[in-house]
């Protein structure tokens, strides 16, 4: 076949004209749209390679010099990129927090590719940034449940905003410690504001040493990404041990008030709703509290546990985070929308204005382009699959799936509480958990001989390390792994499988393969025997 040609004839009916009906990328297309778990198992890690291989197939550095069909292209994105990607629809997939999603996605994607709206600016969005507005305000009436004057007020006012869209998390908690920042280090008469003269000279003008964010071990990794470009320093990001996986208010407050009593500021506590390890949710009301008495913003990270708020049942495990100043959520998390579906909400519509940008080119003062109180500049119109997810699911039909994911941790929990050769770590909260591997004899051994607890437990972070390796590679299945302390081992942290139960399509047959597959990898271990043997238990 001879190759595509380089014309404008050509280029124009790449812009305008699909290939044939009987073209892959049509065949693709309709593959899709009949069966989409079908395509998934078929095209999905159908192939067994190692990184190192598939490296070999996007080697080439230099830009292509000649065209290729599309059809010929979709067949090689089918051979080197689709069969050797992740299925994270599989029932099985329960190690990461990214999970199936509803079909209606399909078609809405299509849609929102070819409408291709850039939210920055009215101009190249119209109807999409009163959407986005509307969304943001659903949201802010989930979390902080202000009155309908406060959002006729406030939904589409050109000088306020009830939130920001972000790609993610990161840029949900940058976005709101750098109002906060802003907030901390205002104009005066003799300073023109933190935003204007920097940090160097609002630190003087306040009289402040350093300036520092609080939050626990299980603080998202995005928070050190804040501090750091905040131009706080890596060094304040403040974050206290937390064997109970929660932060203690307790603590928090000593620990501000000695930060602030050495000449420092504590511009933020970071509550967590929902920590990404475990699911842990921080005491938000009383963490509330310590943040008035120390005078400083409260932010709660809900990327993962914010849509526990759709559940009747379950809301009040996030009880306190409607005193929050700011609340970052995660659509594409719990919410089941696709990546890049992010958010922050302020509870003061007024907040967004301390980092207030205007170009004259793009961001007039006075208009309502929602780039002018962003971090990011152009964005996708992803707020449109959120919008429909709301209205799609309704409040309902989240509750349901929030539920059941709980439910199912749950049970998963009794699952290996009942079989005696695993340890459950951490119990659900939500819908995380941590467990591990861990043969009968040495548990009984670890608690009459606690002092050996510490040695054993370096063997069994070993075992840990190469049964989820094993299970990874062997692609049945996927948990991951993390370390972390307990109140059960608060010396030592100890590597463990961290489970995520959001799939809706993972049942408990599922869960007991996954076990069952775990004990097998396990026991034809050399440290398995070598554990058994040593402690009087038969392989």
């Amino acid at each position: 076949m001879s190759g595509a040609e380089v014309s404008l004839e050509h280029l124009y009916k790449v812009f305008t004209m699909p290939e044939g009906k009987d073209s892959k990328l049509a065949q693709i297309e309709q593959h899709l749209s009949d069966n989409l778990s079908d395509f998934l198992s078929q095209h999905v890690v159908t192939k067994v390679n190692s990184l190192e291989q598939i490296e070999k197939s996007f080697a080439e550095y230099a830009v292509p010099e000649s065209p290729e069909f599309v059809s010929k292209h979709a067949e090689d994105l089918l051979d080197k990129l689709v069969a050797n990607s992740v299925n994270t629809y599989s029932p099985s997939f329960i190690g990461h927090m990214t999970s199936a999603l509803p079909y209606f996605h399909l078609p809405l994607a299509k849609l929102l590719v070819g409408l291709n709206q850039n939210l920055v600016k009215i101009e190249t969005s119209k109807a999409f940034t009163p959407l986005e507005r509307q969304m943001l305000g659903m949201m802010h009436e989930l979390v902080y449940k202000q009155s309908g004057d406060f959002y006729h007020t406030y939904l589409h006012s050109a000088n306020h905003a009830l939130g920001a869209f972000c790609s993610g998390g990161t840029i949900a908690n940058i976005t709101a410690l750098w109002v906060a920042r802003n907030k901390a280090l205002p104009a005066t008469t003799q300073f023109k504001g933190v935003a204007q003269e920097g940090m160097t000279a609002g630190m003087m003008h306040y009289g402040y040493k350093k300036m520092g964010i609080i939050s626990s071990k299980r603080g998202h990794y995005s928070l050190s990404k804040t501090v750091d470009l905040l131009g706080l320093g890596r060094q304040q990001m403040i974050t206290i041990d937390c064997p109970t996986q929660r932060l203690s208010p307790e603590k928090a407050l000593a620990v501000g008030k000695q930060y602030q009593q050495d000449g420092n500021k504590i511009l933020s506590i970071v509550g967590i709703a929902g920590t990404t390890e475990t699911g842990h949710i921080d005491p938000l009301d009383e963490l509330a509290d310590v943040a008035k008495e120390l005078g400083c913003h409260f932010h709660v990270d809900a990327a993962w546990g914010g849509a526990t708020l759709f559940s009747h049942e379950h809301r009040g495990l996030l009880k306190g985070i409607e005193k929050a100043d700011s609340v970052t959520m995660d659509a594409h998390k719990q919410m089941y929308v696709p990546m890049g579906a992010g958010m922050v909400l302020f509870k003061d519509p007024n907040d967004s204005n301390a980092v207030r940008h205007h170009a004259q080119y793009i961001l007039r003062a006075g208009s309502k382009d929602l780039g002018a109180t962003t971090l990011e500049g152009s964005r996708n119109g992803m707020a449109m699959m959120v919008y429909a997810s709301l209205h799609i699911f309704g409040r309902q039909g989240y509750e349901l799936l929030i539920n059941q994911s709980i439910e199912k941790a749950k049970t998963f929990a009794r699952m290996i509480q009942s079989h005696p050769d695993f340890e459950l770590i951490t119990s659900p909260t939500l819908s995380l958990l941590t467990y591990r591997v861990n043969p009968e004899d040495v548990q009984t051994k670890m608690k009459t001989q606690p002092k050996i607890s510490h040695a054993l437990n370096m063997e069994l972070d070993n075992l840990t390390v190469s049964v989820q390796k094993q299970q990874r590679e062997a692609g049945k299945s996927f948990v991951s792994r993390t370390r972390l302390t307990t109140e059960k081992y608060p010396h030592q942290a100890i590597t463990v499988f961290r489970v995520v139960l959001a799939n809706p399509l993972t049942t408990e047959t599922d869960l007991q393969n996954i076990l069952d597959e775990q004990i097998v990898i396990a026991s034809e271990t050399k440290m398995w025997k070598k554990l058994c043997l040593k402690h009087k238990k038969a392989s």
